[in-house]
């Protein structure tokens, strides 16, 4: 037998809760982003291409953990979405796909990054993505960013678009397994026309 508390209780736990990430996160988001390419990117890549996406480009990039520009979605206890930016020049990859520095971006003149969002596909279509891209946008704007830069997968570029961001160029990087990956470099003003500057 239920009750209204334990009704509410529910609800509350059920409802999706916004938290910088942590190391210990790591495996979970390893499991997230699996999840993700793999049941969202039907349709948009080969089955070689996400096979060569998740070995060489998809996963966790632990420097913007250790930033603390990284960010988990949970509900119910699990990890639903996550999604970050970063101050960084790094535009997209997990630590797989890095070497050498990452130095800081110049937010006078450079744009913030917008990195590495996934959502499970059991909690897609839930504004999860767009409540992690408002939060991020807000986080840039207080360090003084006018503008934000993504590189976009296939099946991103039409949330992308909804969400403000325009298409900079088609890429198509050649993966060390020789398959390309077909990707969007996108971008838009921080604060989107007609909008206000976060407080």
């Amino acid at each position: 037998m239920t009750t209204p508390f334990s009704d509410n209780a529910r609800a509350r736990n059920d409802a999706p809760a916004l938290r910088t990430a942590v190391t210990d996160d790591v495996p979970a988001l390893h499991r997230l982003i699996d999840a993700s390419v793999r049941g969202l990117s039907r349709g948009y890549y080969s089955e070689a291409e996400i096979a060569s996406g998740l070995r060489f480009v998809f996963g966790p990039d632990t420097a913007l953990i250790a930033d603390r520009t990284y960010f988990v979605i949970e509900v119910g206890g699990e990890l639903a979405a996550a999604g970050g930016w970063s101050r960084r020049r790094t535009l997209y990859g997990g630590d797989q796909a890095k070497s050498g520095p990452d130095p800081l971006l110049d937010a006078r003149i450079e744009p913030a990054r917008i990195r590495a969002f996934f959502v499970d596909p059991r909690f897609a279509r839930r504004g999860l993505a767009r409540r992690l891209l408002e939060h991020c946008t807000l986080e840039a704007a207080r360090e003084g960013f006018s503008a934000l830069e993504l590189m976009a997968t296939l099946p991103g570029v039409p949330l992308y678009r909804a969400l403000g961001f325009a298409p900079l160029e088609e890429a198509a990087p050649v993966l060390p397994d020789g398959v390309a990956l077909r990707m969007v470099r996108m971008g838009r003003p921080l604060v989107p026309e007609g909008g206000s500057a976060p407080s």
